[in-house]
């Protein structure tokens, strides 16, 4: 089995390449931070014989996307897992981060799974993991770009199970959907959770633990929070994630 990770060099990335590294063939991980990635691939191989590659790269870049397909056409799992936040409000936050941010969350992830889709369907097999967040569910004052950026992934998932539910394809798609994990995402956003955080390992291992469902939402409180989104109205969730948001600022 061939597996490809991106933002592989640390949280959630890196923990699914320590799960997975003595189940593939072949472990392709990528990110921008190459002495964070070599550390991830030297720690692996010690623990391993499975052939373990790292790829410096940035994928806010589209054509690197595409290069990254291009170099590594044939894999069985995809998890899309690059991406950050930011926090603030949303005339106050930095315009380039922004598009960083949306290039990465969106553009990037978008590609990929495009990319590989086509690829898998024309053998009738593959699983593509795409990363969200519960974030994908409500409206984010506070951290609009990034709650919408995870809202796209969401849908954009859910569209593609159907489309594939009605070609009666063996190809999988899943999305997973965590609340705040432990990993440098709060430095990166400008925020701080005061809830407790999930371990990024528990989180990976549970996501591998059921990648055969759809939605995959690890933790009681997750699910709960997914429940009531659904059948509260979105101005009240509104009101409740910017209340919640505000204390993190």
């Amino acid at each position: 089995m061939k597996v490809l990770i991106t933002g592989a060099s640390s949280g959630i990335g890196r923990d699914f390449a320590r799960l997975l590294v003595n189940k593939t063939d072949e472990l392709i991980l990528v990110a921008r931070d190459d002495a964070k990635l070599k550390k991830v691939k030297e720690e692996l191989n010690k623990v391993t014989n499975s052939r373990v590659i790292t790829v410096k790269m940035d994928l806010s870049n589209v054509d690197n996307c595409k290069k990254l397909y291009e170099e590594h056409p044939d894999i069985d799992l995809l998890i899309n897992n690059a991406g950050f936040g930011d926090c603030g409000y949303f005339d106050k936050t930095n315009l380039d981060k922004d598009i960083d941010m949306i290039n990465t969350n969106i553009v990037a992830l978008h590609t990929l799974t495009k990319l590989y889709l086509s690829s898998m369907k024309k053998k009738n097999k593959g699983h593509i993991l795409n990363v969200a967040s519960i974030a994908a569910f409500l409206p984010g004052p506070l951290m609009a770009t990034y709650y919408s950026t995870k809202s796209y992934v969401l849908r954009l998932s859910e569209s593609i199970r159907e489309e594939l539910k009605k070609e009666k394809s063996n190809v999988k798609i899943s999305v997973l959907c965590p609340g705040p994990v432990q990993t440098n995402f709060e430095k990166t956003a400008n925020v701080k959770f005061e809830i407790s955080k999930a371990s990024s390992a528990k989180v990976a291992a549970y996501a591998l633990k059921h990648l055969n469902k759809f939605y995959i939402t690890p933790g009681i409180s997750v699910k709960f929070t997914k429940f009531i989104a659904r059948i509260l109205p979105t101005s009240l969730m509104a009101k409740i994630v910017f209340k919640s948001q505000k204390r993190r600022i």
